[in-house]
């Protein structure tokens, strides 16, 4: 078996990645926020371009799977119109950017991303997975998520922090985007081909005191399905979101908008809780800790089913139970109690750790699995 292949870059809109059942086409939504006209149009995309279903990425991002290269320039036509397209493919390439999906109108947060995205031009030549994250609410969010600068809320005040790094700059909000891109020009002059990442970076070579100090606020609960000051939370099954459905729970909610996050949840915004049987609604629910890739035969690397087996399982497994096509784990970086890797239409099984690491179990069928003890 070989290796699978790591390609190194995401998919975009003006450039999708060829999957197993067609091109994958990302949207990046600005400030992860549609509003319901743009959510709507989205989901019909997904319906005459695609397979009919969205994806929710870790990177709070939007997925049509399934669209033919004949399809693609219109599909790019249709978003544009939706303003959901940046009309320069290398600004859609740097609009990396998580934000804490909490943030109300016109807030620190909020200020910071549209400065952001509006300097993203000032930026130097990055790595394709580059990050940001701005994440400045009263408790954090993300820092459990991927990035490699994050704009936080600190104990003393706002701060900028290099990934890798304990504590940060204080800085004000007015200088807080400049500081931010010295940064970025520091970390585009010290990475090579083997530390693409500031993490790398900063634990290869140190990072200088001027970018330390300020020590980070506190981190806050995982959001979960249920009421919020926004509106509502949805949970979505392994990322999916099957978009009539969804169009129905917009509308039969009244939300005027739809935020998504890094964590399998959507928020309607001003939307009232509504039956939602296609969703996640109970907190407690075991698949909102199962994570598992699109697998065979949507993935050309998969080498194994994963999604059926993975919806089977997760009631069984005490903890979080990751499910991966490869050794790759593109559906969970870090480690599960339980990890399936797919191998040759059986799984290799990981316990306490990655989809890459060494496993304890071999070569397990889908039949052997139903009936171990995987806790």
């Amino acid at each position: 078996m070989s290796a699978p292949i790591v390609q190194g870059w995401c998919p975009g809109a003006h450039r999708p990645m060829m999957s197993g059942d067609g091109l994958v086409v990302r949207v990046r939504p600005r400030l992860a926020r549609l509003d319901s006209k743009q959510a709507i149009g989205l989901c019909k995309l997904a319906g005459r371009f695609g397979n009919g279903t969205i994806d929710l990425t870790n990177r709070a991002n939007l997925q049509l799977r399934g669209v033919s290269d004949v399809d693609h320039q219109p599909l790019l036509a249709e978003l544009a119109a939706l303003n959901l397209l940046d009309a320069e493919p290398g600004i859609e390439v740097r609009r990396n950017i998580l934000v804490s999906p909490l943030y109300q109108q016109d807030d620190l947060t909020s200020r910071l991303a549209r400065e952001l995205i509006d300097r993203l031009a000032d930026l130097p030549a990055l790595p394709a997975k580059f990050g940001f994250a701005i994440d400045t609410g009263p408790q954090l969010l993300l820092t459990q998520d991927s990035a490699d600068i994050r704009l936080e809320t600190g104990a003393e005040g706002l701060i900028l922090r290099a990934d890798g790094a304990e504590t940060g700059r204080l800085v004000s909000e007015a200088e807080a985007i400049d500081q931010l891109i010295a940064l970025a020009n520091w970390f585009a002059e010290n990475y090579t081909t083997r530390t693409r990442r500031m993490a790398r970076v900063v634990a290869a070579q140190g990072l200088p005191a001027v970018w330390q100090g300020g020590a980070p606020g506190p981190s806050g609960e995982p959001l979960r399905p249920g009421g919020c000051a926004l509106g509502t939370l949805y949970g979505a099954a392994f990322g999916q979101l099957p978009s009539q459905r969804l169009m129905d729970l917009i509308e039969n909610s009244g939300a005027s908008a739809l935020r998504v996050t890094p964590w399998r949840l959507i928020i309607l915004e001003g939307g009232r809780s509504v039956p939602a049987p296609d969703f996640v609604t109970d907190g407690a629910d075991p698949l909102m800790t199962t994570d598992a890739c699109p697998g065979a035969p949507f993935c050309p690397q998969a080498q194994a089913k994963t999604r059926e087996i993975a919806r089977a399982l997760a009631p069984r497994v005490g903890g979080s139970l990751h499910v991966s096509g490869c050794s790759k784990g593109c559906a969970r970086m870090g480690p599960a109690d339980v990890t399936l890797v797919g191998h040759d239409g059986r799984f290799d099984l990981v316990k306490q750790g990655r989809a890459g690491d060494e496993p304890e179990k071999r070569g397990l069928s889908p039949e052997t699995l139903m009936t171990m003890d995987l806790t």
